[in-house]
């Protein structure tokens, strides 16, 4: 039997990929999930990773005839509305003999006897074993909450501290000043916090920056640091402007650096460094002091946006109460954590829907 509190199952697989759903990886591999992955112990998924994998999941897809393309990086879409994964699951959950019980509360999980008592909006219902798959409390709207790591906590298992992750970061006033203009700017971009670094899409928006390469570095990033954006990522911007001086430079420099970038932060870029005049009228000092600027612009975001657009939560159930193999509680047989609520977290691009996939697989061996 699956509870689920809301009225409609799947409600972020429904959301999710701008509605066709992101559902696995396929660069995803043994060797490279240590560092796709954020836990206390990046190890931790590796045992049920590598035993329901993502091309496990793609048979699945490719069972139910749902057409699936990849967009970018190992990322797999539905062709068509992610309503189809859901229907595959729903369907593959009454075909094995399960009941889905929707618009069902959960009010406490207990030990009773051997087995326990789950007490729900429509009653007790007693089980021999029971998986918590309640996820974290990313996107409340949804209805999202932190019921997952009450239940650990009700059971003496520790909860990691809890943050939103692969979420939109947010400026100061002071900065926000500077760029509010560049609202809608889209750009590649190559954004570094410490030895991490994301190469893929920076979106400038209204309360700071969003966009892939800011969202995967927002699992990284903690408050009162700073991140290094690199503008042009993998060119010289200096040199390819010393070189269209050199075939006349009659351009303003802020038009020069707008054949490279889009022109709005070209503008940005050019007052951030301190110029002004013609492309003609910049020194090699001067065009070097511009190249700066494009390749390590270094901005403080004061905060995030928050669990109200994160697509996932940082942190969870601790991974030390928990067997690798089978995602049991160590010290309470028949007690299962998986997906999001336990503190494994991937990056963007349909590793946490992996996740869920390979840890609840796990603990379905077995419970």
């Amino acid at each position: 039997m699956v509870l689920d509190h809301a009225a409609a199952p799947g409600e972020k697989i429904r959301i999710s990929g701008g509605g066709r759903c992101n559902f696995t990886n396929r660069d995803l591999t043994r060797q490279n999930a240590r560092d796709r992955f954020l836990s206390e112990n990046p190890r931790f998924a590796l045992s049920a990773l590598s035993r329901f994998t993502p091309e496990d999941f793609i048979a699945r897809v490719d069972r139910a005839r749902i057409a699936w393309h990849e967009k970018t990086l190992g990322q797999l879409f539905c062709d068509g509305k992610a309503t189809q994964i859901i229907t595959m699951l729903t369907d593959d959950l009454r075909a094995s003999g399960g009941v889905l019980r929707l618009s069902t509360g959960i009010e406490e999980v207990a030990r009773a006897g051997q087995g326990f008592v789950t007490r729900t909006s429509a009653g007790p219902i007693a089980s021999e074993a029971v998986i918590v798959a309640a996820g974290g409390k990313s996107i409340p709207k949804m209805g999202a909450s932190g019921l997952g790591y009450r239940i650990a906590e009700d059971f003496g298992l520790r909860v990691t501290g809890t943050r939103p992750a692969l979420v939109p970061l947010t400026f100061a006033a002071q900065d926000l000043a500077l760029t509010a203009p560049l609202a809608g700017v889209s750009t590649p971009a190559r954004v570094r916090h410490g030895r991490t670094a994301f190469d893929e899409a920076l979106l400038f928006t209204h309360r700071g920056l969003s966009g892939p390469a800011i969202l995967q570095i927002s699992s990284y990033w903690r408050e009162g640091d700073a991140i290094t954006i690199d503008l042009m990522a993998g060119r010289d911007i200096g040199a390819e402007l010393a070189a269209m001086r050199a075939g006349g430079g009659r351009l303003a420099l802020h038009n020069a650096l707008a054949r490279l970038m889009p022109d709005r932060l070209a503008a940005f870029v050019v007052a951030q460094a301190g110029l002004s005049g013609r492309l003609a009228d910049q020194g090699n000092r001067a065009l070097g002091r511009l190249a700066e600027q494009v390749h390590g612009w270094q901005i403080r975001p004061v905060g995030s946006e928050g669990y109200r657009t994160a697509e996932v939560t940082l942190g969870g159930v601790a991974t030390d109460g928990l067997d690798a193999r089978t995602m049991q509680a160590r010290a309470h047989p028949g007690l299962f954590f998986v997906g999001e609520v336990v503190d494994v977290t991937g990056w963007l691009g349909g590793y946490n829907f992996q996740w869920a996939w390979s840890s609840g697989w796990a603990a379905g061996q077995v419970a």
